[in-house]
């Protein structure tokens, strides 16, 4: 099978190369997308970073991307949360991966679950609570002063954050379709 050219990495209309991890994948139609993808590769891969390492610095060694998720997401605004609600939020499709972060963190005592009927709800301790807050204080002084604070710049923030909620929705729909071939 023939393959079809790549289109250039460096057609870009302003004249600078793109930036990609795969030009084979660049398409005529949305070369950008291959572009937005190689960012959301290294962002994602940084921003775990991020996490595990400040969470480390906030007192816990060894947790996972995922636990650290669970944990700041079952904090979130106080209230008690179902396994398939933290799920959802996270658009985590396999209940497993969270059931098993939850545990740890029980074991870890920085979240207990309560049991009523066939559902446990979760919810932070005053461990969980605490390690949270000394998160948000790492993050305040280690990741906040990089940031101006400017409207402008929230305003550009606040857009990307639209645009990858709205990314996410399309690389979903697309996984099912893919599941279907």
């Amino acid at each position: 099978m023939a393959r079809k050219p790549a289109a250039p990495a460096d057609n870009a209309s302003d004249g600078t190369r793109r930036i990609v991890s795969s030009e084979h994948l660049v398409s005529d139609k949305c070369p950008e997308l291959s572009e937005l993808e190689f960012g959301l590769i290294i962002a994602s891969h940084a921003f775990g970073r991020w996490m595990i390492r400040c969470m480390a610095a906030a007192g816990v060694k060894d947790m996972t991307e995922t636990e650290i998720l669970v944990l700041h997401h079952v904090n979130h605004r106080g209230r008690e949360k179902k396994l398939a609600d933290i799920c959802f939020v996270l658009n985590i499709e396999d209940t497993h991966v969270v059931s098993y972060a939850l545990k740890k963190l029980a074991n870890l005592d920085l979240v207990r679950g309560e049991r009523r009927g066939k559902e446990v709800f979760w919810s932070a301790t005053a461990s969980g609570e605490a390690l949270c807050e000394r998160y948000r204080q790492v993050r305040e002084a280690c990741l906040m002063p990089g940031f101006s604070g400017a409207e402008e710049e929230n305003l550009r923030i606040g857009d990307l954050a639209r645009l990858l909620r709205t990314l996410s929705g399309r690389y979903d729909q697309g996984a099912r379709a893919a599941s279907s071939i």
